[in-house]
């Protein structure tokens, strides 16, 4: 699982925020693992090229999996970093992802409604058709983009943000992520990581009110994400 930071992995800075391609198997923040994170990693490198004496203010915005790629954002100020917060709770930052699935036959597009239960000793989400007791609604939006001699590729559009929803979503409709094993993937990635990219975020920035869109460069380690970005 990859782990150090590297300068090419920023997407866009300011003074304000700092958006990264997270390379699959990378921490966004730490965890019981005790690995290095990309908090930490991000914090000591912009400590060491801004040759900043004190402590380097961080602060995560959002999460992704540590087995998916892709974008994240990370504020520089608490200013930011509370606005920033409050724009994903009230859903102002658009996200989308791409997931590489295998070429079953699924609809070309379609609206995705389940109801998401976490279970946390193993970590993992059970999906349920109707609303059930401690289940949270979840909602997708896939097109599929793409077709390969072996593989789809979808666009999809997160309603929700629920822990591990389109990783979960996606195998209840028959088409587990690519080398998600946990999902019903039947072999995993080389990398160990997962074939789903935070591909795009679309927002207002918090401070100087630009319209932001951002785009994450797939993995370029990967000959099947390689060709999905032809």
């Amino acid at each position: 699982m990859q782990q150090n930071f590297e300068a090419s992995q920023i997407v866009f800075e300011d003074n304000h925020l700092v958006v990264i391609n997270k390379k699959a198997g990378q921490l966004v923040q730490g965890d019981k693992t005790g690995d290095e994170s990309l908090l930490d990693s991000i914090k000591n490198f912009i400590k060491k090229r801004d040759q900043k004496p004190g402590n380097v203010f961080l602060g995560l915005v959002h999460r992704i999996d540590r087995p998916t790629s892709g974008l994240v954002i990370y504020a520089k100020t608490s200013k930011a970093l509370s606005r920033l917060t409050q724009m994903v709770k009230t859903r102002e930052i658009k996200k989308t992802y791409w997931a590489i699935v295998a070429k079953e036959l699924i609809p070309q597009s379609q609206r995705l409604v389940h109801y998401l239960k976490k279970n946390e000793k193993t970590n993992k989400t059970t999906v349920f058709p109707k609303a059930t007791d401690g289940a949270k609604e979840a909602v997708l939006n896939y097109e599929v983009i793409k077709i390969l001699d072996h593989y789809q590729l979808l666009e999809i559009d997160l309603e929700t943000g629920r822990h591990h929803q389109i990783r979960a979503q996606l195998s209840k409709i028959g088409v587990p992520v690519k080398g998600d094993l946990k999902y019903g993937a039947p072999r995993s990635n080389p990398d160990g990581g997962i074939s789903l990219h935070a591909r795009k975020l679309n927002f207002i920035h918090p401070v100087t009110k630009e319209e932001l869109e951002l785009v994450a460069p797939v993995p370029q380690n990967d000959a099947v994400w390689k060709a999905c970005e032809k």
